[in-house]
C-alpha cells in the first residue's frame, strides 16, 4: 500500500465511524477491505476510499462492519463481572429498595459487538438477584456496524463461541441447543434490547443509565474524540452510576471526577458520585501547602 491509499482509507475510516487509524495499521486495511475493493472493480485504496464516499447503496456499511468487526468473548477479563455481581449490583439493589417505587435498573453496553458482553450482563444479574423477576431490568446493547448488531439480536453462538469464556453450566442454564450451536434463552433475551449508536455523535436522547459498560472501543478514537466521548458516556449515569472501561483504558487524565475505584481485581469508576463533606474536606486539606519550617 501506499501513503496514499493509507492516507485516503484512514480518512474515510474516520469520517464513518471515528476510529483513528495510521500508517501502522496497513495490515488490518488490506485484511479487513481487500476483497471489498476487488469486489467494487477499483485499482487502488485511494480509488476505493473516493468510490466509497461516493456511493449510494450499502458500501459505507460494509466498509463501517469489516472494520469494526473485533473479536469477543462471554465474560471477557471476567474481574469486570465479579466486579457487578458482589459490589455494583448489590449496591445498587440497596440504594433502590429504600424508595418503595424506584425498581428500575438501566444498563448500557456500549459498542457490543455481537452480543456476548450484554447477554454476560444479564446472566450476572440474574445470578445476582434471585428475584430479578420483580426488577425492571433493561440493558441496551449498541454498537455501530449493522452486521454484529443483527447477529447479537439473533443470540445464537455456534460451539466455538460458547466454549470460550463461558462455564458450562451457564451454557445449560441459560442457552439451548440448535442448529450445531446454542441459542440465548428467551428469559435472558428478554432483558436485553439493540440498537445501532454512533458513540461520536449524541446519544443523549438514551436517558441516563445505572450502569455504563464501555469496554476497548474508545482506546480507537484519536485524543480529543477520547475525551469528549468518555465526558458525554459519564453524562449519561445516574449520580451513583457505576462506569467500567477496559482493562488497558485509564480516565484519570480527565479530571478529579474520575477516580479508580477498585473491586475484584477490576478498576471503575463513578464520575458522578457526591461524596460525603468530611471526604470533600480531607482531599481540599491535603492538596493545601504545608508551611516551610525555614
Amino acid at each position: 500500500m501506499t501513503p496514499q491509499d493509507i492516507d485516503a482509507v484512514c480518512g474515510l475510516v474516520y469520517d464513518l465511524c471515528g476510529i483513528a487509524l495510521d500508517n501502522s495499521k496497513d495490515y488490518l486495511i488490506e485484511s479487513r477491505l481487500a476483497e471489498l475493493m476487488k469486489r467494487e472493480g477499483c485499482a487502488n485504496y485511494v480509488e476505493f476510499a473516493q468510490h466509497a464516499r461516493s456511493s449510494l447503496g450499502d458500501l459505507k456499511k460494509e466498509v463501517i462492519n469489516a472494520i469494526t468487526t473485533r473479536e469477543t468473548l462471554f465474560f471477557r477479563d471476567k474481574s469486570p463481572f465479579e466486579a457487578l455481581m458482589h459490589k455494583a449490583a448489590p449496591e445498587l439493589v440497596d440504594e433502590k429498595s429504600k424508595h418503595a417505587y424506584d425498581r428500575r435498573i438501566r444498563i448500557w453496553s456500549a459498542a457490543c459487538s455481537t452480543g456476548q458482553e450484554p447477554y454476560s450482563i444479564a446472566m450476572t444479574l440474574m445470578e445476582t438477584l434471585p428475584d430479578y423477576r420483580n426488577w425492571n431490568i433493561s440493558i441496551l446493547a449498541t454498537d455501530i456496524s449493522d452486521d454484529a448488531i443483527e447477529r447479537a439480536s439473533r443470540g445464537f453462538y455456534p460451539p466455538l463461541e460458547t466454549s470460550r469464556g463461558l462455564e458450562p453450566r451457564y451454557l445449560g442454564k441459560y442457552f439451548s441447543p440448535q442448529d450445531g450451536g446454542h441459542r440465548i434463552k428467551d428469559e435472558v433475551r428478554a432483558l436485553v434490547s439493540f440498537e445501532k449508536v454512533n458513540l461520536l455523535q449524541s446519544f443523549a436522547h438514551l436517558g441516563r443509565f445505572d450502569i455504563i459498560f464501555c469496554r476497548n472501543a474508545i482506546i480507537y478514537f484519536n485524543p480529543e474524540d477520547r475525551k469528549r466521548t468518555y465526558l458525554n458516556l459519564a453524562n449519561q449515569l445516574t449520580d451513583n452510576g457505576y462506569f467500567f472501561v477496559g482493562s488497558s483504558e485509564s480516565l484519570m487524565d480527565l479530571g478529579p471526577r474520575f477516580q479508580p475505584q477498585h473491586h475484584c481485581r477490576s478498576v471503575f469508576y463513578q464520575p458522578n458520585r457526591q461524596l460525603p463533606d468530611f471526604i470533600l474536606a480531607n482531599k481540599v486539606a491535603a492538596t493545601k501547602p504545608t508551611a516551610s519550617a525555614f
